[in-house]
């Protein structure tokens, strides 16, 4: 099978040093700092659409296309390419040895790669969860470096990108356009004058803008496998994965006795309203629920996903008339579970019109995971999300039981495969 992405011009990994200080001297950094804002919402993309970018869309194909093809250079070194939407066909003449993504979910994927140390800032550094490596020994990322390159944090800069002088940005381009307010001229003069973009939002399938194709997180994650030249490491995660993922639905009650779900965002520990989200979305950020095949409470309400369009809100009334049976929160990552209890379920059990909720009653409201989920991250927040919607089959959320193996997860990221 083919890859029918629209193709930019192909762009390599290293930069000539002597062409960079001709951009750096000529002034094509004039004006950017300062000039930008950054998003606010808890999506990061509360900026107003700007006009539809000209990617291509496609739907996505099933998973194993292939990735990559190598091309014989006439000094008879070997590049080769990886073709992804939208950026299309990306060509490099060496592997990638530093790189920043944008968010967690493509952070991630680097880790479970063994590239941790290549990475050397992110978008958005407080929406990457580094908590699941506590519990992989020897996994780990510098997180004072990435805190300091903060692209996100600095405006979505130019500077900041060529002060970093990464090999590779994972970054989806229609974001930069339509969250960032950067033109193709924007985008062509970093890839040009410092490295190529690479890169796919796929946490959510909801935004007007996002007219190319999509990708699964394996789909995703094997496009990366292919750049960093991983394939045992990829291949030896997925198959852990489809593993575990077999493993938990084999012990899955029948449809009809599964919990209707509410996926939600709201930050404080006294939510009055909430952003919604819909799990047939089939977003990378829902993965576990789908996997758990659960229901959506909000099927048939007409109530439509939250998206760069889409900014409405329910609030307690709303939410009785669908009153689902597990309210799933999004915002309180930083919380362990007793925490969240105390706040938010305290305050809503005291809230005259939230404790009506049969969620409420039933103390069946959590955290819901990250918004950004990569592979390592997808089998701690699916372990959790089985506790907390099957506790009699697998155990109390808070419970130490374990469903998947640390230890081989710890080994494919050391390449003791």
């Amino acid at each position: 099978m083919t890859d029918d992405d629209t193709t930019e011009t192909d762009a390599p990994t290293r930069r000539d040093y002597l062409r960079y200080s001709a951009v750096l001297s000529g002034g094509l950094l004039a004006g950017c700092a300062g000039g930008e804002s950054a998003p606010t919402d808890p999506a990061s993309d509360g900026t107003t659409p700007s006009a539809t970018p000209t990617d291509t869309a496609t739907e996505a194909p099933a998973d194993g296309e292939p990735t990559a093809t190598e091309t014989a250079t006439a000094s008879g070194s070997q590049s080769y390419s990886v073709s992804m939407a939208p950026m299309g066909k990306v060509t490099f003449d060496a592997v990638p040895e530093t790189w920043v993504p944008y968010g967690g979910d493509y952070a991630d994927m680097g880790v479970a790669l063994g590239q941790a140390e290549g990475m050397v800032g992110i978008g958005q550094s407080g929406e990457y969860y580094t908590e699941p490596y506590d519990e992989l020994p020897g996994v780990s990322v510098d997180e004072s470096e990435i805190e300091a390159n903060d692209l996100v944090e600095a405006g979505m800069s130019k500077e900041l990108f060529y002060e970093l002088e990464s090999d590779v940005h994972l970054i989806d381009t229609g974001m930069l356009r339509n969250w960032f307010d950067w033109g193709d001229d924007d985008i062509d003069e970093i890839r040009e004058n410092v490295a190529p973009f690479l890169g796919n939002m796929i946490f959510r399938r909801s935004d007007g803008w996002h007219e190319h194709r999509y990708y699964t997180l394996y789909q995703a994650f094997e496009k990366l496998a292919a750049m960093f030249d991983e394939r045992e490491r990829f291949e030896a995660m997925q198959s852990l994965h489809d593993e575990f993922v077999a493993d938990l639905q084999s012990r899955l009650p029948p449809a009809s006795e599964r919990p209707t779900v509410f996926l939600t965002y709201e930050g404080t520990n006294e939510p009055e309203t909430f952003s919604p989200y819909r799990l047939t979305d089939q977003g990378t950020s829902k993965k576990q629920w789908n996997d758990l095949g659960v229901s959506d409470a909000l099927a048939g309400t007409g109530i439509e996903n939250l998206s760069t369009e889409n900014r409405g809100e329910l609030d307690y009334e709303n939410l009785l008339t669908v009153d689902p049976d597990v309210l799933l929160v999004r915002g309180h990552e930083g919380k362990s579970a007793a925490e969240f209890r105390d706040t938010v379920l305290a305050y809503m059990a005291d809230h005259p019109v939230a404790s009506e909720l049969t969620a409420v009653q039933n103390g069946r409201v959590y955290r819901s995971g990250y918004l950004r989920q990569g592979p390592i991250h997808n089998l701690f927040l699916t372990e959790r999300a089985a506790k907390q919607l099957f506790p009699e089959e697998f155990g109390d959320v808070t419970s130490d039981e374990e469903l998947f193996d640390r230890q081989r997860v710890t080994d494919i990221v050391d390449g003791a495969i």
